[in-house]
């Protein structure tokens, strides 16, 4: 079985597409699944649409009362996908706003059956390609990746802050194990950053797929607030760096 992951808020517009092209990907390739569909506190009609998908596809929505931020959901997602996930299911991670390609989701599976324990959909992969992000977001994203492969290198990893991801369900539980609802404790975006450095210790088998980032596909303004998310990052570099 593979598990989605879908932390949305205020995707009214984005969600349905994104449903519908996942729906189509997981059909065409005879995939079993489950969408987790974590809705943050959205003020627009983002659980409706969920609830609406749910006559076709299998959709399971969980609900925050009121916005709890990004990291939040991804910590209410995959702590549920944790409690429900087989010894050999997969868990994948993905925006909900429509910039992350379903269709990369077969070639993901098929790296994790091979053995892989954690995939990472990646923009600094030969095939790789970023449509319609702002040229300074770009900059800082390739600068910090390059700032997290000098100091925290991870075998075959160039791509520290993509969200799109797939992991095992046994290198999930393990993660879990150690580090309890812990592995998911750094603010907003950061959050992604920090649960591949904790993972890290765990010696995991990490490979990457090129993704192809359609952020021309985006409806309405981003939810990343740019200059915050520096600061945390800097933030959460200079606490691994200090092992805090």
């Amino acid at each position: 079985m593979i598990y989605i992951l879908l932390p949305a808020y205020n995707e009214e517009l984005t969600l349905p597409p994104l449903l519908d092209s996942i729906r189509f990907s997981m059909e065409e390739n005879r995939l079993d699944y489950k969408i987790i569909v974590v809705n943050d506190g959205s003020a627009d009609g983002t659980a409706e649409m969920a609830l609406d998908f749910q006559k076709k596809m299998p959709i399971e929505l969980i609900n925050h009362e009121k916005n709890k931020g990004f990291s939040e959901a991804v910590k209410t997602g995959l702590l549920r996908a944790r409690d429900i996930v087989g010894e050999r299911d997969i868990v994948i991670t993905m925006d909900a706003d429509n910039t992350h390609s379903p269709g990369l989701i077969l070639h993901m599976v098929r790296k994790l059956r091979e053995g892989s324990e954690v995939v990472i959909a990646s923009r600094y992969r030969e095939d790789s390609r970023v449509i319609g992000v702002p040229l300074i977001r770009r900059l800082l994203s390739y600068g910090a990746s390059i700032i997290f492969r000098i100091l925290f290198p991870i075998r075959g990893v160039r791509d520290y802050t993509s969200g799109y991801r797939g992991y095992s369900s046994f290198i999930l539980k393990k993660a879990f194990d150690k580090y309890g609802p812990d592995l998911v404790n750094r603010p907003g975006f950061s959050c992604m950053v920090d649960i591949l450095l904790k993972i890290r210790f765990l010696n995991p088998i990490v490979t990457e797929v090129p993704l192809i980032l359609r952020y021309d596909q985006k409806m309405g303004l981003s939810k990343m607030n740019v200059k915050g998310t520096i600061l945390e990052t800097f933030e959460l570099i200079f606490k691994r760096l200090l092992r805090l």
